[in-house]
């Protein structure tokens, strides 16, 4: 379970670093805000990834069941 999740992290840090990089903000912002913002990106990722993933496992395992 813990490796599903590093898993799932290291993929949402990644859709995040490429996010980021093709984000075209124009205005320069402080540094602490890009942080606010590459992490807030990387946890809502990571929320989505996690439910997609746990919520198909869950019906593949039922499906496999019956």
């Amino acid at each position: 379970m813990k490796k599903r999740f590093l898993n799932l992290l290291s993929v949402a840090f990644v859709l995040t670093t490429i996010g980021f990089l093709m984000d075209a903000d124009l205005r320069e912002s402080s540094m602490l805000m890009r942080f606010t913002e590459f992490i807030g990106m990387a946890i809502i990722a990571f929320s989505i990834l996690s439910a997609l993933y746990f919520s198909s496992v869950f019906v593949w395992n039922k499906m496999r069941k019956n």
